[in-house]
């Protein structure tokens, strides 16, 4: 009979190879890099908070057929520390066979010690189990928003993922752009003009791991629930992000006012000629659109023909107003028996997804030798 039971060392080579079957999409067997990454990433954290745990499902005849990542976060809520799973790597092999397996990791992990737990790269498939389980989906925190820079590259950059060939048409793309954005003074859904405005009163500028795991600190404070953060924790984090590969060279900003006072940090990856992916934009209240329009001026500064990140609420009405389309690719999910927890996170008020969740991983965009 199949079972679930806590990751341990014996099993790293079978999660690895789940990883790059399921989730890379590739036939090529797992390298030592990503096994020791694995082993880093879940069983060291577990050694150290040694309250959480990643599960693995087995089989009757000992081999391992799915996979459930999790990763400890410490929390605050109004004065109280709390235990947050994070839950991110989700893979299954026996769907056809054993269609429950996966059911049965995530309700093993919803079953811990923890006071919540989330997830924010959930797929349709594990969307519904975790509702099976009483998750809640938090929609504000699930959509990706997306801002065209250069229409005619972004188009070609997006024929390009599929047919390298389109690669060559970038001399008549840039063409193209340039006459498309020739003359303009206001702001298009189509594409991007870098005009005057207040964020012209900030200072943005490149962030030491120190700076940023300071300003991250500071900033993540104006939320109810959010991770409390210690700062050797944090500037791990940020080594960990330092590597992108598949997503490009890491772009990490601070910005501070007229009196050198940070408001806001931001935190993506992109090529010039690419998409460029962000992990996380953070701000003091009422700065969001001077932070934004700060990472959109060096995203197109830098040559990047759109750029994408996550949403979340204390974001969203400032994307608005920046021409960004907004669609969905997985969703943010929730799970805590605390109503007081679960109202926090409805209401927008967690701080959740990038940096809170799994977005500073090398799993997520990193390429594994």
């Amino acid at each position: 009979m199949s079972s679930v039971r806590s990751l341990e060392a014996g099993d790293i080579e079978a999660v690895a190879d789940l990883f790059q079957r399921l989730l890379r999409k590739t036939g090529k067997p797992a390298g030592n890099d990503l096994k020791t990454y694995l082993a880093t990433v879940f069983l060291d954290s577990a050694a150290q908070g040694g309250k959480l745990h990643s599960k693995v499902h087995v089989r009757e005849d000992g081999t391992v057929s799915g996979f459930l990542g999790v990763l400890p976060v410490e929390m605050e809520f109004e004065g109280r520390r709390l235990l947050a799973a994070n839950c991110g790597t989700f893979v299954s092999d026996d769907r056809g066979t054993d269609p429950f397996a996966g059911a049965r990791l995530l309700r093993e992990v919803l079953s811990g010690p923890q006071d919540l737990s989330f997830s924010e790269t959930s797929n349709d498939v594990s969307t519904d189990m975790w509702r099976t389980a009483r998750a809640t989906v938090l929609a504000p925190y699930s959509l990706e928003w997306l801002r065209i820079l250069k229409p005619a590259a972004f188009a070609l950059e997006a024929v390009a993922s599929r047919l390298a060939l389109a690669r060559l048409a970038r001399p008549v793309a840039r063409l193209a752009d340039a006459v498309i954005t020739r003359g303009g003074n206001k702001q298009s859904w189509s594409h991007y003009t870098p005009l005057a405005g207040k964020a012209d009163a900030f200072a943005d500028a490149p962030a030491s791991d120190d700076d940023a795991a300071e300003a991250c600190r500071q900033l993540v404070r104006r939320f109810a629930l959010r991770p409390s953060w210690e700062r050797p924790v944090l500037e791990e984090m940020m080594r960990h992000a330092a590597r992108k590969a598949l997503h490009g060279e890491r772009v990490q900003h601070v910005v501070k006012n007229r009196a050198g006072k940070v408001v806001g940090f931001y935190l993506y990856y992109g090529d010039a000629g690419g998409i460029g992916r962000v992990v996380q934009i953070m701000a003091e209240q009422g700065m969001e659109p001077i932070v934004i329009d700060c990472l959109l001026r060096n995203a197109h500064e830098r040559g990047l023909v759109a750029i994408r990140g996550r949403t979340q609420p204390a974001l969203l009405q400032a994307m608005i107003g920046k021409k960004c389309a907004f669609l969905h690719a997985s969703s943010t999910v929730v799970h805590s028996r605390d109503p007081a927890l679960l109202d926090a996170m409805t209401g927008g008020r967690a701080f959740l997804n990038g940096l809170a969740g799994e977005g500073w991983t090398r799993l997520i965009g990193d390429r594994f030798e």
